[in-house]
């Protein structure tokens, strides 16, 4: 059961029934007892932060900040993937021309701070519990910490120097507020996991699953390290995950977004969901547009497609490599497959995914404004228990994994030119370690080709999984690979000329000198003239 799917909103509403409840059956005593009245939106202190349950209660309700399929999104707005309708505000991030009134920008802003806020919360009340199991609220104390600087990490990645709030503010002192040097976030978000790692278990019960671990702590700690460039940390941390011995890839990829391989030994931290209570609707957001009038709203790219090797561990650029462009999906690494919907794939409501132009069907490119414009789409998460009802899906949606906890200890190792046995071990435990995932061992000890290697596993292991838009600007190459038409499919025509489909309305622009931050939003600076805006902004 997915108990972190239980939303706060649910329990308040219970308990502030009871309240009213109890306090309508008192008024027939005294009149006086009308001016006593329970707020009916939220829960008063003097009846919580009382007991255990109250402390597990509250932090259970700071999950709900998690990132979901919005992390999606953030691939779209990369090479690899494409807002598909170009009135969607995402693409105009795609496209650069955007600017600090942008509402995704500020939706992400809002999101943070919203989820830093409630965690700041928590930590101020949950010594109030009367507790006779200091190890469990340290746990809670851990969890929240562990959340809170989840939303750190993506701000500095993605806005840079940003206002460091630890603890509840007013108003006027959030008018106040500055921002914080980036590096200054980057040490608060090391030292908040390094020590909320100490108070956490490696692992819960069943009935706890989803619940923030050691490993979980210790694994944002390696990503955020890798993403302030301080490599060494890094690869300690990713380290320390690996040698928690709690973690495994899962024995299949292709079976790694479905109901079937939920909670497994790979995931080690997720936004968990539950079907009609707390869900999410995945299966719409990026489905084919056959499917319900699923929204394709990201679709991958040629770019993406094209990066994946052969079988024989080739790029299909290489001379020898048995690439047809004719038949530009055979002998290719298996991932491929498991990550987007090809031409040919049967679908989950039983027909075949035919997004040729001139096929005829409801994903044919052109059919409609909200078919794929690439002629690919989305395979992960697109599970056909979620057809019958595609806004309703239960899948939980994976935040961090073992194959990144591999990956990144690779790359810091190569970065610090540290490449002994374990960096070719983890590189190939994550291109061969899996039962359908077999690619040829890497065997060079080159650093320049290794970065070459890490990178692209990279791009191909986590596609839409939120981490492309940081990589990108943090290896600084979006200036070269964020700028250009879109490109899909190739297929013949009716002459038998190889075409290749470039999605309408797309000309994508980065300029280095200010796409490499997200602008301030501008609700904030009006609200706050102190805060710094990013530069050329």
């Amino acid at each position: 059961m997915n108990r972190i799917a239980i939303t706060i909103q649910s329990i308040k509403t219970a308990v502030v029934a009871g309240l009213v409840t109890a306090a309508g059956l008192g008024l027939t005593a005294c009149d006086r007892e009308l001016l006593e009245t329970v707020p009916n939106d939220r829960l008063s202190v003097d009846i919580f932060w009382k007991t255990e349950s109250d402390a597990k209660l509250a932090v259970n309700s700071l999950y709900t900040d998690l990132d979901s399929t919005n992390l999606i999104s953030w691939d779209g707005m990369t090479d690899i993937a494409h807002i598909n309708t170009n009135f969607n505000v995402e693409a105009f991030i795609e496209l650069g021309t955007y600017d600090a009134t942008s509402s995704k920008i500020y939706g992400e802003w809002r999101r943070a701070y919203r989820g830093i806020r409630a965690a700041n919360y928590f930590l101020e009340n949950v010594d109030k519990v009367t507790s006779t199991n200091p190890t469990l609220i340290n746990q809670f104390k851990g969890e929240a910490r562990t959340l809170r600087a989840y939303q750190y990490l993506k701000l500095a990645g993605l806005f840079g120097s940003v206002p460091l709030v630890t603890s509840s503010i007013s108003i006027e002192e959030g008018r106040a507020l500055k921002n914080a040097p980036v590096e200054e976030v980057w040490n608060f978000v090391e030292k908040e996991l390094t020590e909320a790692a100490g108070l956490l278990p490696a692992t819960y019960p069943a009935a706890d699953r989803g619940r923030i671990t050691k490993g979980a702590a210790l694994g944002l700690l390696a990503r955020a390290s890798l993403y302030a460039g301080r490599y060494q940390k890094a690869a300690e941390a990713a380290d320390q995950v690996i040698k928690l011995g709690v973690y495994g890839l899962y024995e299949s990829y292709e079976k790694l977004f479905s109901y079937a391989a939920e909670n497994s030994k790979e995931v080690i931290l997720d936004k968990q969901y539950l079907k009609d209570s707390y869900s999410n609707n995945v299966f719409a957001y990026i489905g084919p547009y056959s499917q319900k009038n699923s929204s394709s709203n990201i679709v991958p790219t040629k770019v993406l497609v094209d990066t994946y090797e052969t079988l024989d561990g080739k790029k299909i650029t290489d001379a020898g490599s048995g690439y047809d462009p004719a038949k530009p999906y055979a002998n290719r690494d298996s991932r491929l497959r498991f990550s987007v919907i090809l031409e040919g794939d049967v679908l989950p409501s039983g027909i075949t995914f035919q997004p040729r132009p001139t096929s005829g069907t409801a994903d044919a490119i052109g059919s409609t404004f909200i078919a794929s414009t690439t002629g690919f789409n989305i395979k992960k998460y697109i599970n056909t228990e979620d057809f019958a009802n595609p806004a309703n899906g239960g899948i939980n949606i994976i935040l961090l994994r073992y194959a990144e906890i591999l990956l990144t200890y690779a790359e810091a190792k190569i970065e610090l030119n540290q490449i002994d046995p374990g960096v070719l071990q983890a590189i190939n435990l994550v291109r061969n370690g899996r039962n359908d995932v077999k690619q040829p061992a890497v065997t060079t000890t080159a650093q320049a080709a290794l970065r070459e290697i890490v990178r692209r596993e990279r791009t191909v292991e986590l596609a839409f999984e939120g981490q492309r838009l940081f990589d990108i600007r943090r290896w600084k190459i979006a200036e070269t690979v964020m700028t250009g038409p879109v490109y899909g499919i190739t297929y013949p025509d009716a002459t038998g000329k190889l075409v290749t489909v470039q999605a309408v309305s797309s000309n994508r622009v980065f300029d280095k000198s200010r796409h490499y931050l997200w602008p301030i939003p501008q609700k904030e600076r009006d609200l706050n003239p102190n805060l710094t805006q990013n530069p050329n902004w």
